[in-house]
């Protein structure tokens, strides 16, 4: 599949993207570093490929490239945490416009991408950024699943099919011991009696 542009003028024109006129229109937020970083067919594919090969979000496939951008890094480090959040949810509205003219819908859960854990007590600091995970700045990011449905099932769901599907095993009950085979019993039969023999 050809890589999916999204231009400053589609961005504003989309139901999310004109409430974030104000990322656009800031100039120093690194939004047009943003828009040309994910511009990239082989960022786009890897983005499907996270949900399909490793069932995460598709920004779970590229966010540590997007943050190690200097603009992008710089931009986080030192702004409030107010102001950064404006960026990283644009870039949020980016990832669905691109997941979308792909194929792709949001299925209506996030996954997890760090862990920001402030215990009590603890001064928040700012900027907030997490103290583990994939992502230093981001802490969860919208999953999706094909149009076409042809997604990988899940091991859960493979898991699920399996056990409808098995078919009882002759002999076997639940909670029961089950009465040893003839073989096996002919072998205890001569293990006793080769003891008796001995005594």
């Amino acid at each position: 599949m050809q890589k999916t542009i999204i231009t400053r003028r589609e961005f504003l024109a989309d139901r999310q993207g004109r409430t974030f006129a104000d990322v656009l229109n800031d100039p120093e937020q690194p939004f047009a570093d943003v828009l040309d970083f994910f511009n990239d067919e082989a960022r786009q594919r890897r983005m499907e490929e996270s949900e399909i090969h490793h069932d995460r979000p598709p920004l779970a496939g590229v966010v540590r490239e997007l943050e190690a951008l200097p603009a992008f890094h710089d931009f986080l480090c030192n702004m409030p945490a107010h102001r950064s959040k404006r960026l990283r949810q644009a870039v949020g509205v980016v990832v669905r416009m691109i997941m979308e003219r792909r194929g792709w819908k949001k299925t209506g859960k996030k996954g997890s991408l760090g862990v920001r854990k402030v215990a009590s007590g603890d001064v928040i600091e700012s900027p907030c950024h997490n103290s583990g995970g994939l992502s230093l700045w981001f802490l969860r990011a919208e999953c999706y699943t094909p149009l076409a449905g042809d997604k990988f099932p899940s091991v859960r769901e493979r898991a699920r099919e399996l056990k409808q599907h098995a078919k009882p095993q002759p002999g076997r009950t639940k909670g029961r011991r089950t009465a040893p085979s003839h073989s096996v019993a002919r072998m205890r039969r001569a293990v006793t009696n080769r003891h008796a023999a001995k005594e």
